[in-house]
C-alpha cells in the first residue's frame, strides 16, 4: 500500500473493486438449484454428526450475509447436549399445544398431524441470536428504522440454510416455543435477542415441493399477486 492510499481512503477503496461479472451459466443454474430445492427440514434427519469443517463453512457463509451498516450482530450458539435439547423439546411441545388451540377442530386436527420439528432427531441444533447493541444504540442505518439488525440476523439464517444445502445439509427452524423459555435453557443475557432456532444434520431425501404445500397446510401464492408497482396495491403493467 503506497503512502498515497494511506492517506485518501477513496484511492484506497477504489484498489479494492473488482468486476461484477453475472455468473456463468452453471454457476447460476447451481444457485438457483439452491434456492428452488431448498426445503424446511423436520423428519428426514440421518444421524451421521456434521463434521466441525462443513459446519464451520456454513457458518461462514452466514457471517458474509449482508447486515445493514456492516454491524454483523449475529451470534451462533452450537448445541449438541442431549439434556439441552430434551428442555428445548418440551418447550415446544407446550408451545405447539397451545399453538393448537388457537385452531378450530378441522385445522387443529390437521396441525396435530404434522411433524413441525427435528430438536431429537438432528444431531446439531443451532440457535441465532442478534446482540442489538453491537455498535452502539443506534448505529449506521439504523436510527430511522431500529429493527435491521433483526432483519440482516434474518439475512444471515437465509445464507447458512442455503450454505447448508449445497452440502447437503438439512436445516429446520422452529419457531413454537416461547423466546423467554428458550432465553433461560441457554443462558441467553436479556438484551440479546433470540431470532432462530435451527435443526441441522443430515439427510438423504427431500420433499419436492414444502412439506406444508404437500400436506395441505398452505400453497404458495402467485407472484404476480405480490408485486406492486410505484405503490402499494397498484399491479404492475405490461410493458
Amino acid at each position: 500500500m503506497t503512502a498515497d492510499t494511506r492517506q485518501n481512503p477513496r484511492l484506497n477503496a477504489a484498489a479494492e473493486l473488482a468486476p461484477a461479472a453475472p455468473f456463468s451459466d452453471d454457476e447460476r443454474a447451481a444457485v438457483y438449484r439452491a434456492i428452488y430445492t431448498r426445503r424446511d427440514v423436520r423428519n428426514e434427519f440421518l444421524d451421521d454428526e456434521v463434521p466441525r469443517e462443513v459446519v464451520m463453512r456454513i457458518l461462514d457463509a452466514a457471517h458474509h450475509a449482508p447486515s445493514v451498516g456492516f454491524m454483523q450482530p449475529w451470534n451462533f450458539i452450537l448445541i449438541r447436549d442431549a439434556a439441552t435439547r430434551g428442555a428445548v423439546h418440551e418447550a415446544f411441545q407446550r408451545g405447539a399445544e397451545a399453538e393448537a388451540e388457537t385452531f378450530d377442530a378441522e385445522r387443529r386436527a390437521l396441525y396435530r398431524s404434522l411433524k413441525l420439528e427435528g430438536i431429537l432427531k438432528a444431531p446439531l441444533n443451532i440457535c441465532v441470536t442478534c446482540d442489538r447493541a453491537r455498535h452502539g444504540a443506534t448505529g449506521l442505518g439504523r436510527t430511522q428504522q431500529p429493527d435491521t439488525d433483526i432483519l440482516s440476523t434474518a439475512c444471515a439464517v437465509q445464507n447458512l440454510w442455503l450454505a447448508a444445502r449445497v452440502e447437503g445439509v438439512g436445516v429446520g427452524w422452529v419457531s413454537i416455543m416461547r423466546e423467554e423459555e428458550l432465553r433461560g435453557i441457554l443462558n441467553i443475557p436479556a438484551d440479546i435477542a433470540v431470532v432462530a432456532y435451527l435443526c441441522v444434520g443430515y439427510v438423504d431425501r427431500a420433499y419436492l415441493r414444502p412439506e406444508l404445500e404437500v400436506k395441505r397446510w398452505a400453497r404458495r401464492l402467485p407472484l404476480d399477486d405480490l408485486v406492486f408497482e410505484d405503490r402499494w396495491g397498484r399491479g404492475v403493467t405490461s410493458p
